[in-house]
């Protein structure tokens, strides 16, 4: 399908959010159940059904995805860190943005993108990008606990309780060893899998707000430029650096585009971050990624 359809269709369903904040048909804080929806049932079942109907044998060479995905995301953050020290921001700003920049919107966004426009071949090795992200909340979550000291008992809580990480281990383990799930397990998870795309849509239209334009002005800007630009320019690097190519460098190219996650914010409110300034980059960088992402499409398609 014809990637700028897509992205249109992806505006109009983030504008049904918008207008239904505006017309009161739904609130603000609807935005925390459709999350929960999505996180703890759609979206398991998405990744779930993806990866215990792919193709056994692409598994080991979907795996450098992840791979190549933490690769990036590290070299990200620990730059983000020295500019910032260089700057002389205070460590709290400091780890309120490299939480922005290194966890990327790999499912809530990327996943519609890459789905709509190259099927599940291409939703399959975006969930494989994905993974990184899951793994990534996790040691960052561990990272910390050792910095602000945080709760060891809550973090491990919300990794064990962080349903995407068991529905990635579930899909391969089911697949690897042939477990049926019957038609009417079947069934239901696709008829959930299918609602994931726009609930997140939506959710993202409820979420999105303009404060974040006027507020952390400074930081906004530098951790959306970072985000959005200089991300994908180092992830050109890594895929070169790896050797992938074709089909896997196109996806894997797509999702290192994506804006900054919603669980940057879950973590940022875990460990006492500055919250507000982490919502405003998430909320900003998924604006500004509208325009992004269909640019870097179009040099790509």
């Amino acid at each position: 399908m014809d990637f700028r359809i897509i992205i249109v269709s992806i505006i109009v369903m983030i504008l049904i959010g918008v207008l239904s904040k505006k017309l009161n048909l739904l609130k603000e804080e609807d935005v925390e159940t459709l999350n929960n929806l999505v996180i703890n049932i759609s979206l398991p079942c998405l990744i779930f059904n993806a990866l215990y109907t792919v193709d056994v044998s692409l598994l080991p060479r979907l795996s450098i995805l992840t791979v190549y995905i933490l690769i990036t995301s590290l070299i990200v953050g620990v730059l983000t860190y020295l500019l910032l020290k260089f700057l002389g921001w205070n460590k709290r700003t400091i780890w309120s943005i490299i939480v922005v920049v290194v966890l990327g919107n790999t499912g809530f966004l990327g996943y519609p993108i890459t789905q709509g426009i190259y099927g599940s071949a291409g939703l399959i090795r975006a969930v494989f990008c994905d993974c990184a992200t899951s793994i990534t909340f996790v040691i960052l979550s561990f990272l910390l606990i050792l910095i602000f000291d945080g709760s060891t008992k809550l973090a491990i809580k919300r990794i064990i309780t962080f349903l995407p990480l068991w529905s990635i281990i579930l899909g391969i383990v089911f697949n690897i060893f042939n477990i049926p799930i019957t038609s009417v397990g079947s069934t239901v998870v696709n008829y959930l899998a299918g609602s994931t795309i726009p609930l997140i849509m939506i959710s993202l239209g409820l979420s999105l707000k303009i404060d974040g334009l006027k507020n952390h002005f400074k930081e906004v800007g530098l951790a959306s430029f970072i985000k959005l630009i200089i991300y994908p320019l180092i992830a050109l690097a890594v895929l070169s650096l790896l050797n992938i190519t074709g089909f896997n460098h196109t996806i894997g190219f797509i999702e290192a585009t994506m804006s900054s996650a919603m669980l940057g914010l879950v973590i940022s409110i875990i460990y006492n971050l500055d919250s507000n300034l982490t919502s405003d980059c998430i909320f900003t960088s998924t604006l500004f990624s509208l325009v992004t992402i269909p640019i870097f499409l179009m040099l790509m398609l």
